[in-house]
């Protein structure tokens, strides 16, 4: 690992529990958020023989994306928590031939990138996990060239994104819903607020900061038959978090509760539920 984490109860969460089971599903969840994240790649607008940073790249989608867009004259550095992730990240690399795409197992929060000066420090979904997010945003605005710039996609609130919010509640007459988090706290509504995220950016030293939302429909669990979008979303997301240790009897309730909530929204593509996210830019 390139630094010690500071976020051990991440590191784990991503190794042991999390990062298998993403490993398993990748395909199904790279279909499904593929969109979103190719279109915060074109709001970065990376361009041949950019030098990029890829925070929180898991199994190494839009790390490859980024590799084929700086092409043989740029570099792109993966960093993520999760070994299990970064081996499916590294194949798919290699299978590619993508010689100017490298990973690291690292927290990004604690790793140094000072003098690497990317031009772009990028992330799909990998920037809310921070302990201490001001000081990792100061770390990665270390990371940038003076004109580089930083562009993440992050989740808006969970009232706002149907494909998650409408599985956990039909999963919740059957199970003991967690708390929720406090605001702000690790996890995938952690950057939901825009006033939270600019504070966050702020004190970390960034300008220019924007937040454009990207709300738009998606393929849920990437337009698998209906029985299989069930499964995909009683591991994943809010629900997944739920049913993590719940019977099979009561994960069988729960899944015909499941079905029944998202079967009118079941088509020959598979399911389609809105997602509402935040394209956020911000410069050193």
């Amino acid at each position: 690992m390139g630094a010690e984490s500071v976020n051990a109860e991440q590191d784990e969460y991503w190794n042991e529990t999390a990062g298998p089971k993403w490993v398993a599903l990748a395909d199904l969840i790279d279909e499904q958020i593929a969109p979103l994240g190719l279109e915060a790649i074109e709001a970065a607008a990376v361009v041949e023989g950019a030098r990029v940073l890829d925070v929180g790249c898991g199994c190494g989608q839009t790390t490859v994306q980024l590799g084929a867009r700086v092409g043989p004259t740029g570099r792109v550095l993966g960093v993520d928590l999760s070994e299990p992730m970064l081996e499916v990240a590294r194949t798919r690399a290699s299978e590619r031939a993508l010689d100017q795409v490298r990973f690291e197992r690292a927290d990004a929060q604690v790793r140094s990138f000072a003098g690497d000066g990317f031009d772009r420090v990028f992330s799909r979904f990998g920037v809310m996990f921070f302990a201490d997010p001001p000081a990792a945003f100061a770390n990665l605005r270390a990371a940038l060239a003076p004109q580089g710039r930083l562009v993440f996609l992050c989740w808006q609130a969970l009232a706002k994104n149907p494909w998650m919010l409408r599985p956990l509640m039909a999963a919740a007459p059957h199970v003991d819903l967690p708390p929720p988090p406090e605001p702000g706290s690790p996890g995938p509504f952690a950057f939901a607020d825009p006033d939270h995220v600019r504070g966050i950016l702020e004190a970390a030293g960034f300008g220019d900061i924007e937040l454009v939302p990207l709300e738009r429909e998606i393929v849920v669990g990437g337009g698998r038959g209906l029985e299989e979008t069930v499964d995909f979303v009683l591991q994943m997301g809010p629900a997944g978090v739920a049913m993590r240790e719940a019977d099979k009897a009561t994960r069988d309730k729960a899944s015909a509760s499941v079905r029944e909530a998202l079967e009118p929204f079941a088509g020959p593509d598979g399911v389609r539920l809105d997602a509402a996210t935040w394209i956020v830019s911000a410069r050193p």
